[in-house]
């Protein structure tokens, strides 16, 4: 079976492409400069010449500050591209795998969200991300919308590379610790989409839908942050620990409003895929021990 990964140049992206190929995928792997999915006609030609049988999209504006200011190019790629490539999965007649975030939700529930609460978006890249979630509902019934938080590689730009380079540059850093997620490895994200394409595959009974997947426990960045020196200490990448000073969100603000929960409940997906949860902690010692 190939998949066509869009967005093969991010994290989530890299991972698609290196791990498919362990699920005996055939991956086709498409960058932004290769299949820019705001035009129709060269998503088409990219489809007609592919023929792929199940597409995971993996690309999306997900600079969430700078939104506030591109609002046009954040709905160009979340809303216009997930257009486009609905429409031609649809027919194509083959599944659309695509990739939203827990930044549809307004953080104000007492619980981890799940899939059937009320979507409230504080920002304009949720609103985008949103957008896009209904039309791929309108447009195509056989489509996998998998809503995730605060993601982390070994790749550059997430937070786990962030503090890395913090931790040699400072010795006092202040971190928010008001708001609460399920750290997030691309790895899992890419293997419980693989684990479902390979369900496709192999024609067992998919129920499509949206589906929550976030790393375990639920933390603070505040704590993970915490989380991260000390394991990066352990595995001697760094000399010290720099001090953490816990702040309020309103102490660092920034042009887009942040949820201050967005916990996750991921039952949904591990009773109707049989997906187990992911150890962000496991995660975490994997990535680091690439630095070494």
């Amino acid at each position: 079976m190939k998949i066509l990964v869009t967005g093969c140049d991010g994290q989530i992206g890299k991972t698609l492409i290196n791990s498919g190929v362990k699920y005996g995928f055939k991956m086709a792997g498409f960058s932004k400069e290769n299949l820019n999915i705001t035009s129709k006609l060269i998503v088409n030609d990219v489809f007609n010449l592919e023929k792929p049988d199940l597409v995971i999209n993996a690309a999306a504006y997900t600079k969430v500050d700078n939104a506030e200011k591109e609002i046009e190019k954040a709905f160009d790629v979340n809303e216009k591209g997930t257009l486009f490539l609905s429409q031609v999965c649809s027919s194509f007649n083959i599944p659309l795998f695509h990739i939203s975030t827990d930044y549809v939700f307004d953080g104000k529930l007492d619980k981890p969200y799940t899939e059937t609460d009320n979507v409230n978006p504080l920002n304009v890249y949720g609103i985008s991300k949103v957008s896009g979630e209904k039309i791929i509902r309108k447009n195509i019934e056989q489509h996998i919308i998998l809503r995730t938080s605060w993601v982390f590689s070994s790749e550059k730009n997430n937070f786990v590379s962030t503090m890395m380079r913090m931790a040699v540059e400072k010795d006092e850093i202040s971190v928010v610790a008001d708001q609460f997620g399920g750290p997030t490895s691309a790895d899992g994200i890419a293997e419980t989409l693989l684990t479902i394409a390979y369900k496709y595959k192999n024609k067992s009974k998919i129920i499509w839908g949206t589906y929550n997947f976030s790393g375990h426990p639920n933390i603070s960045w505040y704590e993970f942050a915490n989380e991260i020196f000390k394991t990066a200490f352990a595995l001697k990448l760094i000399k010290k620990i720099p001090m953490i000073k816990p702040i309020k969100s309103f102490d660092y603000p920034t042009l887009a409003e942040r949820p201050e929960n967005s916990r996750l409940d991921c039952a949904k997906i591990y009773k109707n895929f049989e997906i187990t949860k992911d150890d962000w902690k496991v995660r975490l010692i994997e990535y680091l021990n690439i630095l070494r």
